[in-house]
């Protein structure tokens, strides 16, 4: 018998211009508050649409409430209301105005295929095999019933287990028997897939360099000794991720067209107030 999770079921749709919250006579339509949920930071806005609607819209009940119970007291009427709300107005339109820019700023093919080219090994990835031989020292703790070995002694079983691979030995079976990697000899030594930067540096300098098939020498870290054996080496396309590389690079352009609006504004800072007066 299985219970229903109640936040994995789908929200209903309704029609855009429904009534959805109406505290005393304020009222707010689905689309509306599909626009205050739009002003959330991304990482928010599926929880708000979704399992945390309600949660949401209560806050919105509670700000409501407030509010209207501010103006029953006049608070609104007061210079620090005033002068508040003018710089909150002009942070909101500020911040749409900032995103409208990054929408109309002109991404030329030359710019966006430079920052592909400077950036191209956060594209790559690298499918790979490991024995690991442990060596004295090593944060990986030896394995019930086995005994330290010195560098030397790694070195030598690394070795003479790469020979039995080139051979003709089975890398999987091997790994599984041999490597003190528990984790990934339970999978014939398989790593998955990794990018730049997620193994060690040595062990990510050498499976970066193999190509498909290649057998590594055995590479030392501070784990130990690895073999390492390449099953593919991709590279994402610039056609491929253009559409993510547009989206980083919005957001630094709009920043330039920013500065130099910046310039061309009549921008005064008392120096005295601010310190900037000279000594």
């Amino acid at each position: 018998m299985s219970v229903d999770n109640p936040n994995s079921k789908p929200m209903p749709v309704v029609p855009p211009d429904r009534v959805v919250i109406t505290v005393g006579e304020t009222t707010l339509t689905a689309a509306q508050l599909d626009q205050i949920i739009d002003s959330l930071p991304e990482n928010y806005r599926a929880t708000a649409r979704g399992a945390g609607r309600k949660q949401f819209a209560d806050n919105i009940v509670h700000i409501l409430v407030l509010s209207q119970e501010g103006k029953r007291r006049k608070i609104d009427e007061t210079p620090s209301y005033e002068a508040q709300r003018a710089f909150q107005n002009a942070n909101l339109l500020a911040g749409l105005t900032f995103t409208q820019i990054g929408k109309e700023v002109s991404l030329d093919e030359a710019t966006v295929r430079k920052y592909y080219e400077d950036h191209k090994q956060e594209f790559e990835q690298v499918r790979a095999r490991h024995i690991l031989v442990r060596m004295q020292g090593s944060p990986t703790p030896v394995k019930p019933g086995q005994k330290e070995i010195t560098e030397a002694e790694a070195l030598a079983k690394a070795t003479e287990l790469r020979k039995k691979i080139e051979g003709g030995a089975d890398f999987a079976a091997l790994a599984t028997a041999e490597s003190d990697d528990t984790n990934s000899a339970q999978k014939g030594g398989d790593l998955g897939y990794f990018k730049h930067g997620q193994m060690v540096p040595s062990f990510d300098q050498a499976a970066f360099a193999m190509k498909p098939g290649d057998l590594s020498e055995p590479v030392k870290s501070q784990f130990g000794y690895h073999v390492i054996k390449v099953e593919a080496h991709d590279f994402k396309s610039f056609e491929e991720v253009r559409p993510d590389l547009e989206r980083r690079l919005r957001p630094d352009l709009a920043q330039k067209a920013l500065a130099d609006l910046q310039k061309k504004a009549n921008v005064v800072l008392d120096p005295e107030f601010f310190g900037l007066a000279k000594q």
